[in-house]
Parts: structure tokens; C-alpha cells; sequence
């Protein structure tokens, strides 16, 4: 059998990916009929049929699932290979953009982005807020950030240094004239902040305690879709907000908000940076990794 090329290789974990000649075709820079040419050759090549073809869609057969298991992965490290010795050609220049929800894109500004000006003064970091979860791909971004659970199959994820957990918290005031609610049941006797998530629906308040999980539906008469304006409004006094660790810390640490229901909080979630597995990692997008894996590597 005639060894397959990288570039056939790339182009077929491109296809099974986006189940899509047109979109794999977007995003390798070719014309769609080229590349279903280019897949027949390389199914005739290998002896094999690897997609799945029909009028509208395109998908992979048991052994095209196979060998996108296999590639996906060799691909990655072939390209962790290359950009080993990009320090050697010099300073890394480029944009990387990266689309990501309003308080990860604090925390990328906090953390992040210091260490990238000091290591890497000629890259610019684009970073788009999105709440939506969005297709990064055919959106034109580098990379995207979202809970570890929630990242696609086809996507490589690094996790953040910090896992990301949610907790209920209030203002001294707002306990002293409305006591502590001791449980989430409690809750439906006091203010509550909702939560409005993109898709326009309310964000159901998750609670967990040895083993029991619980969903609470939030009362209260203010309703805000955005995590720091939660965090000002339980600080005014208006309620009780259900919001992540990471945007009320610096108010729980000066006094100005108590946690409560501490004991039934769920268990803290990862997050991560994702970006596609199927292609070459830009020298922009590996150096916002390697800064990302290193400030992970020193968090105790």
C-alpha cells in the first residue's frame, strides 16, 4: 500500500470532523470538490472506504472512526514537535483570538495576559466575550474557553490552574435583617438574584450534599445575566446570588459578602482552553498554551 501524505491525512481528520466537505474545505483553503476527490484517492490508496457519503451529509465509516482516533492525537504531537523548536527561529509574532464567556475573559486579563506581554511582547491576543457556546471552528477563532465536561470530542483542552466552583453568597446586612437560609428549600422564603443565561432561559441553582443533588428555581425580583453585576447587587443587599468562586473573591476576602449554604455547594468544575485537534497549532496560539500550562504548574 502507497503511504497516505500528511496533507491527505489532515484533510480526512478534517472532514470526519466537520461531518462536511464544505466546512473542512473553509478551513484547509481548498474548493469542496477537490477535496471529496482527494478523499476517494486516498479510501482507494488505503484499500478501505472511510466516509460515509450522501447528498447532504458525510460521515465516517467504522474504520474512518478508527483512524481519526488514531490521527487526532499523532497529529497533536506531531505538532508539539514542531513548535518545540520555534524558540529557536526567534521571537513568536502573530494574533491569536480566543472567544470566551465575560468572567473567564477577566480571569485571561488577570492571569494570562500579563505573562504573555512579558514572554511574548509581538503577540496580540484578541479576546472576544461570548456567552453562547459556539462552533470555534467555522467562527474564525484560535481557541475558545468553557467547563472541561463541556468540550467537544474533536477539541485538545489545557485546564485553567484554578477549577471553577459555584457558591451562594449575601451581604452582612442583607443576614442580619433576613437571617441565614440553612438550606436550599429555605431559599424560597428569601431574595433570591436569578440568573439569566444566553440561550434566554434562568439558570436552575444546582445544590449537592452526600450524594443528594437538588435544583432550585430562584425567586426574587431581580434578574441580571451577567456574574459581577450579581456579585454588586448581593453586595447592595438586594438578595442572595449563585454565582462562580472567582467573581465574588475579592468581595468575600474585604468583608463585603458571607458565603452560606456552604455545605451544599457542588463539587468545584474544571475549565479549560480548547482548540482544534485536526490542525496545526499556530506559534500565537502554542505560546498562550505554554503560559496558560505554566501557570498551572505553579498553582499549589
Amino acid at each position: 500500500m502507497l503511504r497516505p501524505s500528511l496533507n491527505d491525512l489532515t484533510a480526512f481528520v478534517a472532514v470526519a470532523t466537520h461531518r462536511s466537505f464544505r466546512r473542512a474545505a473553509d478551513e484547509i483553503g481548498t474548493a469542496p470538490s477537490t477535496l471529496s476527490h482527494a478523499m476517494r484517492a486516498l479510501e482507494e490508496r488505503m484499500g478501505v472506504r472511510l466516509l460515509n457519503r450522501t447528498t447532504r451529509s458525510v460521515s465516517p465509516t467504522e474504520a474512518g472512526f478508527r483512524l481519526l482516533d488514531r490521527l487526532q492525537p499523532a497529529l497533536a504531537s506531531l505538532d508539539e514537535a514542531l513548535d518545540s523548536v520555534a524558540g529557536f527561529r526567534g521571537n513568536v509574532a502573530g494574533t491569536v483570538r480566543i472567544n470566551a464567556p465575560r468572567l473567564v475573559a477577566g480571569l485571561l486579563v488577570r492571569w494570562v495576559l500579563p505573562q504573555m506581554a512579558e514572554r511574548h511582547p509581538d503577540v496580540t491576543v484578541d479576546i472576544v466575550v461570548e456567552g453562547r457556546l459556539i462552533d470555534i471552528v467555522s467562527s474564525g477563532f484560535d481557541a475558545g474557553v468553557r467547563l472541561l465536561g463541556s468540550v467537544p470530542k474533536d477539541m485538545i483542552a489545557v485546564p485553567f490552574a484554578r477549577p471553577l466552583t459555584f457558591i451562594c453568597v449575601a451581604s452582612p446586612a442583607y443576614l442580619d435583617r433576613f437571617g441565614d437560609p440553612g438550606t436550599p428549600e429555605a431559599l424560597q422564603r428569601h431574595h433570591c438574584i436569578g440568573h439569566r443565561m444566553p440561550s434566554g432561559k434562568f439558570y436552575r441553582w444546582e445544590f449537592e450534599r452526600a450524594g443528594q443533588e437538588l435544583g432550585i428555581d430562584a425567586n426574587g425580583s431581580i434578574v441580571l445575566d451577567d456574574e459581577e453585576l450579581m456579585v454588586e447587587a448581593a453586595i447592595e443587599g438586594l438578595g442572595i446570588a449563585y454565582v462562580a468562586d472567582w467573581a465574588a473573591e475579592a468581595a468575600i476576602s474585604d468583608g463585603r459578602l458571607r458565603k452560606v449554604l456552604t455545605a451544599w455547594m457542588p463539587a468545584p468544575e474544571g475549565v479549560a482552553v480548547y482548540y482544534p485537534g485536526h490542525r496545526a497549532v499556530p506559534p500565537a496560539l502554542r505560546a498562550f498554551l505554554d503560559v496558560v500550562k505554566d501557570l498551572r504548574k505553579k498553582e499549589p
